[in-house]
């Protein structure tokens, strides 16, 4: 028996010690009802100490015949929520401004690169739940010394040949790169759940518009929503203060459904169905594009201490429907990206990607109709598409780093595209940025771009910008 049952034998036997005139007989009944009693309390007192003492605010209640209590309210999250709502990352800590890889999609909802600890979250009372709402503030200062395009985003295929207004210079100073995020964890009996949530002010080219960044939820390894392509990897984003980054990269946001399968050792293999849409040129009033299956993506992963290596393959199906004429035609490419570390904190950043009717999955030329282009005969050609990139981040000290960034991407004409029609691009980065507390960061980068058509017209743009950026979770 206990100490604790112990000490409060005295007070239980009052009653027989009152009786002390009864028969011994009784007496002893009496006693050994006490010890009963004692005894069912003392298994309820142990009961309850492991459940405080062992009980974390991941573990599941008990259910059925062994829940004698009621679980205890969750109490707030630890500085890391990784315990049963997510793996650790296993690829080394970076810094970034634009942050794309905290959105990312990853096998197991592991923690990113850029947000190893998961700090911010928060319990929900009597729930295994956390939240956490994040985000940041972002103001950019812009300067051209010719005509960009695009005022906000650094996008070279944008800059316009030629025109009356080429020469002008401009300034400008916008908020729109400015995000918020809302994110939910909990653990499951089918593994970590993830929902998540985010939007920034991209949506209209004159004002402040919401746009839709993220909207998807993942239980275990599966994932169905709207957010990153499966093809792109965002965890190869050069860090800019540019929103747009290089050209030649991988990126885009569409709706799907993909499951990845754990290889082991830090490998993974990820089967996706996505939103098509065949973005075509040369299209006259009465073609519309037609949709008949998903864009299909393979994706193979190896993550390791170092880096990682990503090759992602993409399948098409590309069609059109016009006033007498129509036709189809296949689509498809292949992208290898990945990361290195140098030395003890630098980081190298790459991606190569080449294919036909994959415009689309680039950021440069998403949403300009260059996934393929309709000829004179009518016959939808699949135009090719070759670039690559690289980044090359250096820690001057733990406040200050800088990154060094190049790409280019080259289209095809197939035979069916115009002379005023992109051909090729350049884009280049080189930037200084201070983060003298992890939610402050502001810097300075120079870009260059070039745009050049199918005819051998060409245009250039020098751009400094100026950011500075409040995030709410770091």
């Amino acid at each position: 028996m206990k100490p604790r049952a112990l000490a409060m034998l005295p007070l239980l036997l009052a009653p027989g010690t009152a009786l002390a005139q009864d028969s011994v007989s009784a007496l002893r009944q009496e006693i050994s009802q006490a010890q009963a009693h004692l005894q069912a309390l003392t298994a309820r007192l142990d009961a309850l100490e492991r459940q405080q003492g062992h009980a974390s605010p991941d573990t599941p209640a008990a259910t059925g015949a062994q829940a004698t209590t009621p679980p205890a309210p969750a109490p707030a999250a630890p500085a890391s929520a990784r315990t049963a709502v997510a793996a650790a990352s296993i690829l080394p800590p970076r810094d970034s401004v634009a942050d794309p890889s905290t959105a990312a999609s990853r096998p197991d909802s592991a923690a990113s690169p850029t947000d190893p600890e998961l700090k911010g979250f928060f319990a929900i009372p009597g729930t295994q739940t956390r939240i956490r709402l994040g985000g940041y503030a972002k103001l950019d200062a812009i300067a051209d010394n010719h005509a960009a395009g695009d005022n906000e985003q650094f996008i070279p295929s944008s800059i316009p040949v030629g025109g009356p207004h080429r020469d002008v210079a401009h300034f400008g100073m916008h908020a729109k790169q400015t995000r918020f995020s809302f994110e939910a964890r909990r653990p499951t009996t089918h593994g970590a759940l993830r929902f998540y949530l985010e939007n920034d002010f991209f949506g209209s080219s004159d004002g402040y518009q919401f746009r839709l960044r993220h909207a998807y939820g993942q239980l275990g390894n599966t994932y169905a929503g709207y957010g990153y392509a499966t093809f792109m990897d965002a965890d190869s984003l050069p860090d800019t203060l540019d929103f747009a980054g290089p050209g030649a990269a991988g990126y885009l946001l569409v709706a799907g459904i993909h499951h990845s399968f754990a290889l082991g050792k830090g490998n993974t293999l990820t089967l996706a169905a996505e939103d098509p849409d065949s973005q075509l040129a040369a299209a006259g009033d009465a073609d519309i594009s037609t949709e008949r299956l998903p864009d299909i993506s393979l994706v193979a992963r190896m993550e390791r201490e170092w880096g990682h290596l990503q090759l992602g393959a993409v399948a098409r199906s590309l069609g059109y429907d016009g006033d007498g004429r129509a036709d189809r035609t296949f689509g498809g490419g292949l992208q290898l990206s990945g990361s290195y570390t140098v030395a003890e904190r630098d980081l190298l950043l790459f991606g190569l990607i080449g294919g036909k009717g994959i415009a689309r999955y680039t950021a440069d030329l998403t949403g300009s109709g260059l996934d393929a282009a309709i000829d004179a005969d009518g016959r939808l050609r699949a135009l090719p598409l070759h670039g690559g990139f690289f980044g090359y981040t250096h820690y001057w000290s733990d406040m200050w780093r800088s990154n060094l960034v190049y790409g280019r991407l080259y289209l095809g004409d197939a035979g069916a595209l115009a002379g005023d029609a992109f051909r090729r691009s350049q884009y280049a980065a080189l930037n200084l940025i201070w983060s003298p507390a992890p939610s402050w960061t502001m810097g300075m980068e120079v870009l260059y771009g070039q745009q050049r058509l199918q005819d051998g017209r060409s245009a250039d743009t020098l751009r400094v910008q100026g950011s500075l950026q409040y995030s709410f979770i770091k």
